[in-house]
């Protein structure tokens, strides 16, 4: 059956009581709403997120670079609870306009750098650091899963996981379209990973670091309700095989659980600022 039938008015105005599980935060407007600095930590490299998919994949990116001997890219992490709006802080607007985690200021060079938007953050130390981004022919296979992953995401959370599982009223329509277009995503990766080890087709690489926050939840069944049945996430048998490899990564198991602010206490780690942080968490 068909929804009822909308008609835009001729001039869309905002509704602070029609914006669903969002609406106290949400606003059509950027900049700050409040005069409020973001803490600083000794390290070179300040993270400012949450364990969001977008989050993780920062957290999960520096713990990788950890793994692979990069002492210099040790870290401070700070939640930030989007939520309460701690993203619209004068201290995080100046590094992330856009009011959205992750954010970073690198301070490791004669000036600070600001980097925001997840993707520009993984590439940005992928290049610092010379790791996870090869320099040769498979460079631009790497990069054009990276920014397919950046490109999906929205219609992946904003577009499915918002009308399916957060939006005030449910309607068949804009259900229908997402979940049609995130089991299209999968399709799309899941016949790559049936011929590719990783997405990129070679080694591991921060092509994989970005998508895997993403599709995990869903192979687990740890996101937006009943998401996984609902989608017959179970047909991605390759999605599934590349997930499950990557999950047992210990760079990996330690990053998922950065800025993480729900479920067991054992398994959330609100700040971390050295490795002893992780003592005693499960991960």
């Amino acid at each position: 059956m068909a929804d009822a039938t909308y008609t835009p008015p001729e001039v869309w105005t905002h509704d602070a009581e029609n914006g669903g599980r969002f609406a106290n935060i949400n606003r059509p407007t950027a900049g700050a709403r409040e005069d409020k600095d973001l803490p600083v930590g000794t390290h070179d490299f300040q993270l400012y997120s949450l364990a969001t998919p977008n989050g993780v994949k920062a957290t999960i990116m520096f713990e990788e670079l950890l793994e692979a001997g990069h002492s210099d890219a040790e870290y401070d992490a700070w939640t930030v609870n989007i939520g309460e709006g701690v993203q619209f802080t004068s201290g995080f607007v100046d590094i992330n306009p856009n009011s959205k985690i992750p954010a970073l200021l690198d301070r490791s060079g004669p000036q600070p750098v600001r980097v925001f938007e997840s993707g520009a953050i993984l590439m940005h130390l992928a290049e610092k650091f010379g790791a996870f981004l090869p320099t040769d022919h498979t460079r631009a296979e790497v990069l054009s899963w990276l920014f397919w992953q950046v490109g999906s995401a929205p219609f992946i959370g904003g577009g499915f996981g918002h009308f399916y599982a957060y939006a005030p009223e449910k309607f068949e329509y804009p259900i229908n379209r997402y979940a049609m277009e995130t089991k299209r995503l999968f399709d799309v990766a899941d016949r790559q990973l049936a011929q590719t080890r990783y997405l990129g087709g070679g080694d591991y690489t921060l092509a994989d670091i970005a998508t895997y926050p993403w599709f995990a939840p869903f192979v687990f069944g740890a996101i937006y309700n009943e998401a996984k049945t609902f989608l017959s996430i179970d047909e991605y048998e390759h999605v599934a095989r590349w997930v499950k490899e990557i999950a047992a990564r210990p760079a990996v198991r330690r990053g998922r659980i950065v800025n993480k602010a729900w479920g067991e206490e054992d398994e959330q780690l609100l700040e971390r600022h050295s490795a002893a942080d992780f003592e005693g968490k499960k991960f």
